[in-house]
């Protein structure tokens, strides 16, 4: 069946997809709904004058609003509806994922299988509305203290930006969705590809224009290049890296017929939880500072403090960053694999690791192996994410040339191109049954 596999795969071409109907439709419906979404994203926020806004941006750009920015695929420097973008969305998803943890109510809905994952998605899009509008009202508050943005401040203006922002949220969170069971690929993660690959084109030219300029050296440009290309490469690598657990099945006997025992392998990925820890990172480290960067010298001098330690290169900024990648790696590997779980599968179907006690015993053992490898998956992402970070803060290089952003386009795209491959691989199958079937009626 493997060899067969492959043998598919490996003739995987234009033809095969042109048969394919069904993913065709999928694919259209994603590229309709991410065209739908960067047009919300040059829609403007009313009560905003553009020219004065892009003033304010500009003195910040090199910020934290520079970063977040770059997830909201330029709707923040346009003051778009969808200002806010997903983030939200994966804020609730991180609260939700670590009471999971602590509150024994919802562990038990976890456990339920699809109406407890229901449910907890429920309580994911209640906290996203909360957020949403706690996140926006700040945002229209700032607004009104950044000098002459709004042309009519006041509860009016406020309340239409708090309804306006949230509404955005509460529409991309729907169309990610929508994007993840009808189209193909995660919804959430494509729309942050979808507003990082947008901006590309521009950051690259604005990078050419500061070497024409002379405010970046021809030097520093072909290195940032290098580095993009190096990083891309070593994010694929990285991303494909495997430790294979072999598997043994004993003989076993069906009727009259004595089968042979089997090997197989366990495959654990040495980087288990995805592009998500950078992400859950960013978006926490942005929360604090998403109102805080507007009302600049205002506020408790405590808070205006932190909220400068946690801009770009600072030293507080890069050991948060560090420690919540390292943290949401462990967390959400420990969320997406269950040791124990597999262990009990593999005992089911008489499956065992050489050498190692099915059940507990091979439970400690795949958690044992787990950990060890997951180490190395958060020193890869802490090296991807950290080092351009450092290049932003000291050589004015564009965030959409950072290690978080390359890592989300590159790690999205190979998820979405394996589900294609997917889906034509079952399409095939599909076509070599039915010529099976086709010939055995002939016979």
């Amino acid at each position: 069946m493997a060899s067969a596999a492959e043998q598919l795969a490996a003739n995987l071409n234009f033809g095969a997809f042109a048969k394919a109907d069904e993913l065709k439709k999928r694919i259209w419906f994603t590229l309709g709904a991410l065209l739908v979404y960067r047009l919300g994203t040059y829609i403007p926020l009313p009560g905003i004058d553009p020219n004065i806004w892009e003033q304010v941006f500009k003195s910040q750009a090199g910020g934290i609003l520079g970063m977040f920015n770059m997830f909201a695929g330029g709707g923040i420097h346009r003051m778009a509806i969808f200002a806010l973008n997903i983030m939200p969305y994966i804020s609730a998803s991180i609260i939700i994922q670590l009471l999971t943890t602590v509150s024994p109510q919802l562990e038990a809905l976890k456990k339920e299988g699809e109406a407890g994952r229901k449910t907890l998605n429920q309580y994911t899009r209640y906290l996203t509305v909360i957020l949403a509008a706690f996140q926006s009202y700040g945002i229209a508050v700032g607004l009104e203290g950044a000098g002459n943005v709004v042309s009519d401040p006041g509860m009016f203006f406020r309340l239409s930006t708090a309804i306006t922002l949230t509404g955005g949220t509460m529409f991309l969170m729907w169309l990610g969705e929508q994007i993840t069971s009808r189209g193909i690929g995660n919804g959430i993660s494509l729309i942050i590809l979808s507003g990082i690959v947008a901006e590309l084109p521009a950051a690259l030219a604005n990078m050419l224009e500061l070497g024409r300029q002379g405010a970046m050296s021809t030097g520093l440009i072909l290195v940032v290049i290098v580095m993009a290309v190096a990083v891309i490469a070593f994010i694929v690598f990285m991303e494909r890296a495997q430790r294979r657990l072999l598997i043994q099945y004993p003989k076993r006997q069906v009727g009259n017929k004595m089968f042979e025992g089997q090997s197989s392998h366990l495959p654990l990925k040495l980087n288990t939880s995805g592009v998500i820890p950078p992400i859950f990172a960013s978006s926490l480290l942005l929360l604090p500072t998403t109102v805080a960067n507007f009302n600049a010298g205002k506020g408790p001098e405590w808070f205006q403090w932190i909220t400068t330690q946690l801009g770009h290169g600072r030293p507080l900024f890069l050991v948060l960053y560090l420690a919540l990648i390292v943290f949401f790696a462990f967390f959400y590997t420990a969320i997406v694999f269950n040791p124990t779980e597999t262990a009990d599968n593999l005992k089911k179907h008489g499956g065992f690791i050489p050498g190692i006690r099915p059940g507990e015993r091979t439970a400690e053992y795949i958690d044992y192996v787990l950990s060890r490898i997951t180490v190395l998956g958060a020193i890869y992402l802490a090296i991807v994410c950290l080092i351009p970070e450092i290049l932003i803060s000291y050589a004015s290089v564009p965030f959409y040339f950072g290690g978080t952003s390359l890592l989300i386009v590159v790690s999205v795209t190979m998820d979405t191109v394996a589900q294609v491959q997917g889906y034509l691989l079952a399409h095939q199958y599909e076509g070599l049954i039915r010529k099976s079937k086709l010939r055995g009626r002939r016979r």
